[in-house]
């Protein structure tokens, strides 16, 4: 069984910055592509980055490119999300969701776990 737990949320204001965290459990962390998805309020949920399992391999969906940045320490099964410039759109519940073997997409199906997501709220 894996858990995925997110940190880092919480209130800014525009032109702000925070920095997500996932921790993960289990021992396969370090082979699986991981992303963080996000779903603002009334909105579907939505592709935010995307991260191979080495970390060599990064995507952005183009709302985010240029101020957000994922990264992971497979030692530490952890992935993070560097936010900054946040605008009010960014505004949304952010999770974090692991891949298949060696690779990740942008669809939420080609994710198994998710974890239970952490609140981003960006103020004008």
């Amino acid at each position: 069984q894996v858990q995925l737990v997110e940190s880092g949320g919480g209130l800014v204001q525009a032109g702000g910055s925070l920095r997500l965290s996932c921790a993960a459990s289990g021992r396969t962390f370090s082979t699986y592509g991981m992303a963080w998805f996000r779903r603002a309020p009334g909105k579907e949920r939505e592709f935010v980055a995307g991260i191979s399992f080495t970390g060599g391999t990064t995507t952005y969906t183009d709302s985010v490119k240029g101020r957000f940045t994922i990264s992971r320490d497979n030692p530490k099964n952890t992935m993070y999300l560097q936010m900054n410039d946040l605008k009010p759109e960014d505004t949304a519940d952010y999770y974090c969701a692991r891949g298949s073997p060696y690779g990740f997409g942008s669809r939420t199906a080609q994710y198994d776990y998710w974890g239970q997501g952490t609140q981003v709220t960006v103020s004008s």
